[in-house]
């Protein structure tokens, strides 16, 4: 089932391609170009129920150190830190 509206905005939902990032202990993963349903309002995204099995594969592999990874230029930084 399609979904057609964003759960947080209310937006409409279109199809799409989106960046997953997700941050495993110190380390952080980004897969991009997965298909989604994208708001096209705030940006928010929604999976299908296979594409969210597909991310839970590359996630398996990228816990067993299985995937070949290129490096990505990140910063962290604390949002208290900033705006204190």
């Amino acid at each position: 089932m399609k979904p057609d509206r964003c759960s947080f905005c209310k937006g409409k939902l279109g199809e799409g391609k989106t960046k997953f990032v997700a941050k495993v202990g110190e380390q952080i993963i980004a897969i991009k170009d997965v298909a989604a349903y994208v708001c096209e309002n705030c940006g928010e995204a929604y999976y299908t129920p296979e594409v969210s099995r597909k991310i839970d594969v590359v996630m398996k592999k990228f816990h067993g150190s299985k995937l070949l990874l290129y490096p990505l230029a990140a910063g962290e930084l604390s949002f208290d830190e900033i705006v204190s």
